[in-house]
């Protein structure tokens, strides 16, 4: 088990080993020399479940991406497909299978399906004519994977898209499994509370599931760890996923892009003086770099406004180098071996110190463009309502330069969203501009983004211009380096979605709110109680036996994505004392603006498939 994922106050890690387990016994059942075959969406989240020494222990010599065409050769008795049920995919593991058997060499083929099998998949088999060619075909139910000590994440990269664009609810069904799944490992949620059309329907089908569950399995009802469940529908809240993130993580994701808790940078940019370039070059054009709590260092920094990780990186610099400095000097032997005991923290310190100011030198190369402080200075002013009813003259001015058009997209759907719609007039020439510039084949994309909620046409009641008073969504004069309110994450703008959970640990909950969240999409679960075995201890499975309370355990599941800017300001209130409140943050995918636009791109859709 990953030490940082059980150091927390809820162990995350028995998610990653309950998954682990059941994934090596699934592998024992295929006798021989292994290859597997990863759907290329799981080869990263896999990692986070079983590291590859650990695969090759149980006879795993290959691993590959899941492309069409033949197999690369290889001296194996079992190939292993472990894919998501999805159709298009199943032509790929034909192509494979057909491929194969031209081969003389005999091979068992299994599949194992993640986190359900599915009979359309399975005809599918049928009709390519591969279906009767594999020997096991099983479900790996890994619905959730281990990011850290209070994050987990599906890592299922439509889910807003397949229920409010395609009408498909399968995704919400995996997301009340999902959840179910953790009551057997947590305990049962004594309170639910959420909001929202897909919340609503996640809640119904968790009872539903619960009621065909109660004969079969026992839940770990007398132990309930975490106190309450708040289901936020990412159609509550779609202005925080467009508004850029200023956290640490919150960048890198943003320039970089973070995958599974890793991100890929350029490797020539974190060469040791010592190392020569050319070689290096020739060897590897990427470093990846994990990015966890683990590491000391990026625990510090990864929630902080970017203008505040500098004065600490300044600092650790500092002390690094005194501590080496103290080797100089007489020194008695007992002083001298506590410097050798204190030296592999020191040099792992002083690595890490040098990575992470690399990165950080290569996010101000970003923030520092006047590309992107003017982006920020539109963004803000939108934020603030300023001219949002008019054509905005900086997107004019993208769309004349044919910037990427996701960058468009990302800002007129603010505008949309922070004028509460635009006028018809003002939509249509919006429209017009975009299909002129970029061509007719984005239309499909526009008509998407309407559907979805994000492109609208102005009503008469101003949603925004509520919500932002009655919630103090934007905050003028946050401090970034020492902040009192969650709006530093993005400077000016408080994530509404993180407003509603810190409204909840409020004296009253959401009760005050009764007017506001008439304007806030779909209906209200509130507050139902479930039945538990027994009263709740409030301290049953923490470590500390204190005679204070500790500190409630929230769960907040964004069902439709969130942010790292938005689990970076749960973690803020975390750390507010007077609220005494610890939260732990689930998702079915980890997004940006960008992702969030490109996943409602018809012509990004279909590129991918």
């Amino acid at each position: 088990m990953s030490a940082h994922l059980s150091s927390g106050r809820l162990n995350i890690g028995l998610i990653q080993e309950q998954a682990r387990k059941q994934l090596l016994l699934l592998l024992e059942k295929c006798d021989g020399p292994k290859a597997i075959v990863w759907d290329e969406s799981l080869g990263g989240p896999m990692g986070l479940v079983a590291k590859y020494d650990t695969l090759q222990e149980h006879e795993v010599i290959k691993m590959y991406p899941l492309v069409g065409g033949r197999l690369p050769s290889s001296d194996v008795t079992n190939v292993i497909f472990i894919t998501r049920p999805h159709l298009d995919l199943m032509d790929l593991i034909a192509q494979n299978i057909h491929g194969e058997e031209r081969n003389r060499q005999h091979k068992e083929f299994h599949i194992f399906f993640v986190p359900r099998k599915s009979l359309l998949c399975e005809k599918k088999l049928q009709n390519r004519g591969v279906f009767g060619n594999f020997t096991l075909i099983e479900e790996f139910s890994c619905d959730l994977f281990p990011f850290d000590s209070d994050l987990v994440s599906m890592e299922l990269s439509n889910a807003y898209r397949e229920f409010y664009l395609d009408n498909d609810p399968t995704c919400l069904y995996q997301v009340a499994q999902a959840l179910n799944n953790m009551q057997e490992l947590y305990g049962k949620f004594p309170k639910v509370t959420g909001r929202g059309p897909a919340a609503n329907k996640v809640w119904n089908l968790m009872q539903r599931l619960d009621r065909e569950l109660d004969n079969k399995r026992k839940t770990n009802a007398s132990m309930p760890v975490i106190e309450h469940l708040l289901l936020l529908d990412r159609s509550l809240d779609l202005l925080s996923p467009l508004v850029t993130q200023l956290t640490y993580e919150g960048l890198i994701d943003e320039i970089f892009g973070i995958n599974n808790t890793t991100v890929k940078l350029p490797a020539e940019r974190f060469l040791n003086s010592d190392e020569s370039p050319t070689v290096m070059s020739l060897e590897k054009k990427h470093q990846q770099i994990i990015l966890n709590s683990g590491e000391e260092l990026f625990s510090e920094i990864r929630d902080k406004n970017f203008n505040g990780v500098g004065p600490v990186l300044s600092k650790k610099a500092k002390t690094i180098s005194s501590q080496f400095d103290e080797r100089h000097g007489d020194k008695s032997v007992q002083e001298i071996k506590q410097f050798v005991a204190r030296l592999p923290h020191m040099l792992a310190t002083k690595q890490s110190l040098a990575k992470h100011t690399t990165i950080a030198e290569m996010i101000k190369e970003v923030t520092d463009s006047n590309n992107f402080l003017e982006t920020l200075q539109i963004e803000q002013e939108l934020l603030n309502g300023i001219d949002t009813d008019k054509p905005n003259s900086y997107i004019e001015d993208l769309i004349a330069q044919q910037e990427p058009l996701i960058k468009v997209l990302r800002l007129l759907c603010l505008q949309s969203i922070t004028n509460s719609g635009l006028k018809q007039k003002l939509l249509d020439y919006y429209k017009r501009e975009i299909i002129q510039t970029y061509g007719y084949q984005h239309l499909p994309t526009l008509l998407n983004l309407e559907k979805a909620g994000l492109l609208k046409v102005q009503q008469s009641v101003r949603q925004y211009t509520v919500l932002r008073k009655a919630l103090r969504l934007t905050v003028e004069d946050e401090s970034e380096i020492m902040p009192k309110d969650i709006s530093y994450v993005h400077s000016i703008y408080a994530p509404l979605s993180v407003r509603l959970a810190e409204q909840l640990v409020q004296p009253g909950g959401w009760q005050g709110l009764n007017d506001i969240l008439g304007l806030l999409p779909g209906p209200a679960i509130s507050s139902y109680t479930q039945k538990t075995t027994s009263n709740i201890r409030r301290n049953s499975l923490t470590s500390e036996d204190s005679a204070a309370d500790p500190p409630k355990l929230i769960l907040v599941f964004f069902i439709g994505g969130c942010t790292y800017a938005e689990i970076s300001a749960l973690r803020f209130l975390s750390q507010q004392e007077e609220l005494n409140v610890e939260f732990i943050i689930g998702t079915t995918k980890l997004i940006n603006g960008n992702t969030f636009i490109s996943s409602l791109m018809e012509n990004m859709q279909k590129n991918k498939n």
